[in-house]
């Protein structure tokens, strides 16, 4: 009795062997045959993730923003039309060297030698009171705002790439900062300029 209890002990320790050996296996077959398609998704998305890659750098272009059928510019001198003399010399100097180191144009002097020419008139000059002191009444800060419209013809082809463009810009200045009306004009001819070079740009 004793050694059929044992051989069945050992049976049945022989089936429970067996039946986890076969288990495990068959778990760890479950376990590769799941991993294998989700290594071929994330192999997917690495594929995909670097052909976007690859589009958006062939996308890119270090390309100039200005127009490239003319190299250079003959720049008159703007038209003033307000009673306040001399901020169209200010305005005409600080475009001209805008121009020659923010743009791939040369400035000439003679519109027979250039590709294009620019040309404007400065329609108001404005002043402003930002702040004034409560006690006194003094103000302490004043804004100057100049308004202009411009042109830019190309002299090649006789388009008109700026037709009677309307562009502004300002600049404060305070007394008691020792600042005067020519400080502030003079900032403001020069965010002028700037504000005509960056509309010289094209509009993708």
């Amino acid at each position: 009795m004793v050694r059929h209890l044992l051989k069945m002990k050992k049976l049945n320790l022989r089936s429970y062997v067996g039946w986890a050996l076969a288990h495990r296996t068959n778990r760890l077959a479950f376990l590769k045959a799941g991993q294998a398609p989700l290594y071929a998704v994330l192999c997917s998305c690495a594929l995909c993730l670097g052909l976007c890659g690859c589009d958006g750098m062939a996308g890119y272009s270090n390309q100039s923003l200005f127009p490239e059928d003319v190299r250079s510019v003959c720049l008159e001198m703007f038209d003033n039309q307000t009673f306040r003399r001399g901020v169209e010399y200010e305005l005409s100097d600080a475009l001209a060297k805008r121009i020659e180191v923010d743009t791939p144009y040369k400035i000439v002097s003679d519109s027979d030698r250039a590709d294009s020419v620019i040309s404007g008139q400065i329609v108001s000059i404005g002043e402003l009171a930002l702040s004034i002191d409560p006690e006194i009444g003094t103000i302490l800060e004043k804004e100057v705002e100049l308004r202009a419209v411009v042109n830019w013809k190309n002299l090649k082809t006789g388009q008109l790439m700026m037709d009677h463009l309307k562009v502004s810009a300002s600049a404060s200045y305070s007394k008691y900062q020792q600042q005067d009306f020519k400080y502030a004009s003079t900032l403001a001819a020069n965010n002028l300029a700037r504000k005509i070079v960056e509309l010289m740009e094209r509009k993708w």
